[in-house]
């Protein structure tokens, strides 16, 4: 059985809060979630070694990291782990490529992985190398840090709200190179985020985390409908953040065929079919989804999906359903609608979805 790439076991104490966690994270994409204050950070910078805890253990494919009992506190240099911070952090008298060149260039030879040349191809970054940082976008400065960080040729990457200090409608982008990333590289990522849309998109487990206590951990579209983990007002924003693949645009009527799993729709907008082969990143929100059990007719919505229902979880006032397109969708209902349409797992039920309700998050940049 695969064992934990990190796992910690610590206490850090400040003067009006305190970090008490325990976790073990497999490979693969794993997120930290949490409300503002809920400790989330603090316990990515005790990974990074820029935060001692006074007590415990953390351990990166076994070997300690930080050990109190052992009186091993490994500098953040030596950790060889990767940080993505939300804002940057940049060296601002540095060009693109030098800014990539310099974790790359710490690292010892025999422990380098990953060609910074590969990274600015995979990320899009080749017609900026020469420019500085200053005047680049948000959705540029964030590659370029990821590059940077990635460069190092980590065991482990780190990333700290990544999309927080974004625009709406870069998110797509900077979700979509992560997931590049991930099966690019195999570099385990740890993805700390106080979004529920965002975590659903990217993270196959979750750890959550509330005033610096563990709350749970596990997969994450279960973990999400736990009512002690979201307050259910916030269920109102709850979107699901898809890759499509573009198929083409119906220029007479301004709306683009998309592919979504098994299933085929139209967006209002045109958007461009041949760039970054052919995909793009949508957001549905889950309150902008119809079910149905009988197939609707002569309705305005120009989307109808045939899909089957994965799960059904009831939190307080709102009811999440997951259906099974070819890729899961979540939509929110009332209780009273769920009873009116007896909707069950297992059930085919159809999914009504206006075009003008999809939105494209790949900005241009």
């Amino acid at each position: 059985m695969e064992g934990p790439v990190i796992e910690f076991n610590i206490k850090k104490r400040y003067l009006d809060f305190d970090l008490q966690v325990e976790a073990r994270f497999k490979s693969g994409i794993t997120a930290v979630f949490g409300p503002s204050g809920s400790g989330k950070t603090t316990l990515l910078n005790c990974i990074a070694g820029l935060v001692h805890p006074e007590e415990g253990t953390i351990r990166l494919q076994g070997l300690p990291l930080f050990s109190s009992t052992e009186g091993v506190n490994l500098p953040s240099e030596k950790r060889r782990v990767g940080y993505l911070f939300q804002d940057g952090a940049l060296f601002p008298h540095l060009s693109v490529q030098q800014n990539i060149m310099y974790g790359h260039n710490l690292t010892p030879t025999q422990r380098r992985k990953v060609d910074p040349e590969h990274l600015i191809q995979l990320l899009n970054l080749g017609h900026l190398v020469e420019r500085r940082v200053v005047g680049l976008s948000g959705g540029e400065a964030q590659r370029v840090a990821l590059a940077r960080a990635l460069a190092t040729s980590p065991e482990l990457l780190l990333l700290d709200e990544p999309l927080a200090s974004l625009d709406v409608a870069l998110r797509g982008i900077i979700l979509r190179y992560l997931r590049k990333v991930w099966h690019e590289f195999n570099i385990p990522m740890v993805f700390v985020s106080h979004s529920i849309s965002e975590v659903m998109a990217i993270a196959s487990k979750t750890l959550v985390l509330s005033k610096g206590r563990r709350v749970d951990y596990g997969l994450t579209r279960q973990l999400l409908a736990h009512p002690n983990v979201y307050s259910v007002d916030e269920y109102f924003g709850l979107e699901n953040i898809l890759e499509a693949e573009v198929i083409g645009t119906q220029s007479t009527e301004g709306l683009t065929q998309v592919k979504i799993g098994d299933a085929k729709m139209v967006v209002t907008g045109a958007i461009q079919q041949s760039r970054d082969n052919g995909t793009a990143s949508i957001s549905i929100r889950a309150g902008d989804i119809i079910l149905s059990p009988d197939r609707p007719s002569r309705l305005s919505a120009r989307n109808i999906l045939r899909g089957r229902i994965s799960e059904i979880h009831s939190v307080g006032e709102t009811v999440l359903v997951y259906a099974d397109v070819g890729v899961d969708l979540v939509a929110t209902i009332t209780p009273a609608a769920l009873i009116d349409l007896s909707l069950t797992e297992g059930q085919e039920v159809y999914l009504v979805i206006k075009a003008n309700s999809v939105m494209v998050l790949d900005a241009e940049e």
